[in-house]
Protein backbone atom coordinates (compact mmCIF):
# COMPACT_ATOMS: atom_id res chain seq x y z
CA UNK A 1 0.00 0.00 0.00
CA UNK A 2 1.34 3.12 -0.74
CA UNK A 3 2.34 5.86 1.68
CA UNK A 4 -0.55 8.39 0.14
CA UNK A 5 -3.34 5.62 0.84
CA UNK A 6 -2.47 5.81 4.31
CA UNK A 7 -2.54 9.26 4.97
CA UNK A 8 -5.95 9.49 2.72
CA UNK A 9 -7.36 6.37 5.48
CA UNK A 10 -5.12 6.07 8.27
CA UNK A 11 -7.65 3.24 9.89
CA UNK A 12 -7.38 1.08 6.86
CA UNK A 13 -5.43 -1.85 7.53
CA UNK A 14 -1.91 -2.61 6.37
CA UNK A 15 -0.94 -5.80 5.91
CA UNK A 16 2.50 -7.23 6.43
CA UNK A 17 3.44 -10.65 4.71
CA UNK A 18 3.87 -13.51 7.43
CA UNK A 19 6.85 -14.80 7.34
CA UNK A 20 6.72 -18.84 8.55
CA UNK A 21 10.37 -20.91 9.90
CA UNK A 22 10.21 -23.26 6.92
CA UNK A 23 9.75 -21.04 4.29
CA UNK A 24 13.18 -20.45 3.68
CA UNK A 25 13.78 -23.93 2.12
CA UNK A 26 10.73 -23.65 0.10
CA UNK A 27 11.75 -20.82 -1.53
CA UNK A 28 15.35 -21.94 -1.93
CA UNK A 29 13.81 -24.70 -3.24
CA UNK A 30 11.41 -22.95 -5.72
CA UNK A 31 14.29 -20.47 -7.23
CA UNK A 32 16.78 -22.99 -7.59
CA UNK A 33 17.91 -23.21 -11.32
CA UNK A 34 20.70 -25.77 -10.56
CA UNK A 35 18.87 -29.10 -11.83
CA UNK A 36 21.53 -31.02 -9.85
CA UNK A 37 20.73 -29.22 -6.69
CA UNK A 38 17.14 -28.93 -6.78
CA UNK A 39 16.60 -32.63 -5.95
CA UNK A 40 18.48 -32.06 -2.27
CA UNK A 41 16.31 -28.77 -1.47
CA UNK A 42 12.86 -29.78 -2.14
CA UNK A 43 13.97 -32.61 0.04
CA UNK A 44 14.58 -29.99 2.95
CA UNK A 45 11.67 -28.16 2.29
CA UNK A 46 9.22 -31.09 2.43
CA UNK A 47 11.37 -32.10 5.43
CA UNK A 48 10.97 -28.64 7.19
CA UNK A 49 7.10 -28.47 5.83
CA UNK A 50 6.08 -32.04 7.70
CA UNK A 51 8.37 -31.39 11.06
CA UNK A 52 5.80 -27.85 11.29
CA UNK A 53 2.89 -29.54 10.14
CA UNK A 54 3.75 -32.25 13.07
CA UNK A 55 4.57 -29.05 15.52
CA UNK A 56 0.88 -27.95 14.70
CA UNK A 57 -0.75 -31.03 15.13
CA UNK A 58 1.05 -31.74 18.69
CA UNK A 59 0.10 -28.11 19.96
CA UNK A 60 -2.72 -27.66 17.93
CA UNK A 61 -1.18 -23.94 17.49
CA UNK A 62 -0.93 -22.00 13.96
CA UNK A 63 -3.55 -20.22 11.83
CA UNK A 64 -5.58 -20.98 9.37
CA UNK A 65 -3.31 -18.99 6.70
CA UNK A 66 -0.57 -20.94 7.85
CA UNK A 67 -2.15 -24.36 7.22
CA UNK A 68 -3.77 -23.36 4.30
CA UNK A 69 0.10 -22.39 2.63
CA UNK A 70 1.52 -25.46 4.17
CA UNK A 71 -0.60 -27.69 2.41
CA UNK A 72 -0.18 -25.24 -0.94
CA UNK A 73 3.70 -25.51 -0.45
CA UNK A 74 3.59 -29.41 -0.25
CA UNK A 75 1.55 -28.90 -3.78
CA UNK A 76 4.46 -27.08 -5.12
CA UNK A 77 7.31 -29.23 -3.93
CA UNK A 78 5.53 -32.49 -5.24
CA UNK A 79 5.42 -31.00 -9.02
CA UNK A 80 8.70 -29.98 -8.31
CA UNK A 81 9.96 -33.28 -7.79
CA UNK A 82 7.87 -34.67 -10.60
CA UNK A 83 9.97 -32.23 -12.93
CA UNK A 84 13.21 -32.85 -11.27
CA UNK A 85 12.82 -37.02 -11.87
CA UNK A 86 11.69 -36.47 -15.19
CA UNK A 87 15.22 -34.11 -15.71
CA UNK A 88 16.79 -36.84 -13.98
CA UNK A 89 15.74 -39.24 -16.12
CA UNK A 90 16.31 -37.22 -19.46
CA UNK A 91 19.99 -37.05 -18.61
CA UNK A 92 20.38 -40.70 -17.20
CA UNK A 93 21.20 -40.29 -14.01
CA UNK A 94 18.76 -42.44 -12.26
CA UNK A 95 15.61 -40.57 -11.46
CA UNK A 96 13.36 -41.80 -9.05
CA UNK A 97 10.46 -42.39 -11.74
CA UNK A 98 10.46 -46.10 -12.85
CA UNK A 99 9.26 -46.56 -16.56
CA UNK A 100 6.36 -49.00 -16.49
CA UNK A 101 6.61 -51.89 -18.89
CA UNK A 102 3.74 -51.93 -21.22
CA UNK A 103 1.30 -55.06 -20.91
CA UNK A 104 2.84 -58.00 -23.20
CA UNK A 105 6.35 -56.02 -24.10
CA UNK A 106 8.76 -58.88 -23.65
CA UNK A 107 11.26 -57.69 -21.34
CA UNK A 108 14.94 -56.95 -23.02
CA UNK A 109 17.01 -59.21 -21.47
CA UNK A 110 14.85 -62.24 -21.52
CA UNK A 111 13.17 -64.03 -24.31
CA UNK A 112 9.48 -64.80 -24.18
CA UNK A 113 8.20 -68.20 -24.68
CA UNK A 114 8.84 -69.58 -27.81
CA UNK A 115 11.12 -67.61 -29.22
CA UNK A 116 15.30 -67.83 -29.36
CA UNK A 117 17.59 -65.93 -27.42
CA UNK A 118 19.16 -65.39 -30.86
CA UNK A 119 16.42 -63.96 -32.71
CA UNK A 120 15.12 -60.66 -32.03
CA UNK A 121 11.71 -59.97 -31.02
Amino acid sequence: MAISQRLVDPYREIRVPTSYSWQESYQAALLETDWTKMQERVQTAESEIHQRRLVLSQDHGGTDEERAALVNAMSDLRVLQMNVASWLERQNLGGTLVRKPVQNEPHRFRPTLGTSPDRAS
